[in-house]
């Protein structure tokens, strides 16, 4: 069972969006940013793990900041959609193992390699929350803005109806290139 805040506007750069915020059974929180009727099909949405180096620094070691931006630009464009922003740093490691993470890599380490040293695997996330946070929002079924299959297997074994993909390609940059070549060759993004 899932505590929610009530909702309230958001402002941003990327236009004006209302939030809720939700509780999980673990007491971790988590946001929904959206906009416009939701009780519909082909919503567009972006389920999206916090990552605070590169959402909140603008880190040029991933893809993460550039995404968030370009869902959060393509909801305000189509006038409807939802942002599912889930506590789930590190592909759900945490922020203090995955800076951990980010000195193996330094040192010569993919990303999935610096992982399972730390001895976790490659992507610990569980999608269950964002499903769960889309029922409750009442979307029927998504254009899920996502490079990654296991997201979409994620939602849809959590009763989600994914009706079509959208990519959110971002241009490697000397800093994320082997971490977005590794998130091609070795997790089978579809980059």
């Amino acid at each position: 069972m899932m505590e929610s805040s009530e909702e309230a506007l958001l402002p941003t750069s990327h236009g004006n969006f209302n939030a809720r915020s939700f509780r999980d059974a673990d007491g971790r929180e988590h946001l929904a940013v959206y906009k416009g009727d939701l009780k519909r099909e082909n919503v567009p949405v972006r389920v999206h793990s916090k990552c605070t180096t590169g959402d909140t620094f603008h880190s040029l070691r991933c893809d993460c900041g550039e995404q968030l931006a370009r869902a959060l630009e393509h909801i305000e464009k189509e006038g409807f959609g939802v942002l599912v922003y889930l506590d789930q740093e590190g592909r759900g490691i945490g922020l203090l193992n995955k800076v951990n993470a980010y000195r193996l890599q330094e040192n010569g380490s993919d990303t999935v390699e610096a992982n399972e040293e730390l001895g976790f695997p490659s992507d610990m996330r569980d999608y269950r929350v964002a499903a769960d946070i889309l029922k409750s929002l009442g979307v029927v079924s998504v254009l899920l803005m996502t490079n990654n299959p296991g997201k979409i297997k994620g939602l849809v074994e959590h009763g989600v109806t994914v009706s079509d993909r959208m990519p959110l390609k971002v241009e490697p940059n000397d800093f994320n290139r082997k971490y977005l070549d590794t998130k091609k060759l070795r997790m089978d993004q579809l980059l």
